[in-house]
């Protein structure tokens, strides 16, 4: 690593901790030419697929949007913040779990579904009436059944 303050390439680490609950390391640094301390922090890089949309185009995978999707739909529901982060950090670990460089944002859309099925039937319905565009009453009643089996 090169120091920030000489740009010289030999420092040393004279401490390391565990941060944000185990998910960084910070690291204390020393230059070995200027003598000046440094702080660096380090966390693990993990590849999310691409998505393939209805239409054939792709797109990165981008958390804040199906975070914001799982949001709309628990909008005023009694399901907690923590209880929804843990979804969504499932849904990630999911995807990650395909090994592939690519998914459609059907089996996205769905691994989303199963997550709010778990969390809240309401938001489970209201996320797919949107997503599986519902055209009238009889498509909702449907679902609603298939819930209740």
């Amino acid at each position: 690593m090169y120091c920030p303050f000489c740009t010289a390439n030999d420092t040393k680490v004279i401490d390391s901790r565990l941060v944000s609950d185990g998910h960084q390391v910070r690291r204390r640094r020393e230059c070995n030419e200027c003598h000046e301390r440094f702080t660096t922090f380090e966390s693990a890089e993990l590849v999310m697929p691409r998505i393939i949309k209805r239409d054939g185009s792709r797109e990165p995978f981008n958390e804040e949007k199906m975070r914001s999707g799982l949001l709309r739909a628990l909008e005023k529901r009694p399901v907690s913040l923590e209880e929804t982060e843990l979804a969504v950090n499932k849904v990630q670990s999911q995807l990650r779990a395909t090994g592939e460089r690519e998914v459609s944002s059907e089996m996205l859309g769905n691994l989303i579904m199963e997550q709010l099925k778990a969390l809240d039937k309401v938001a489970y319905i209201r996320f797919a009436s949107v997503y599986r565009s519902f055209e009238d009453i009889k498509e909702f009643g449907e679902e609603i059944a298939k819930l209740g089996e």
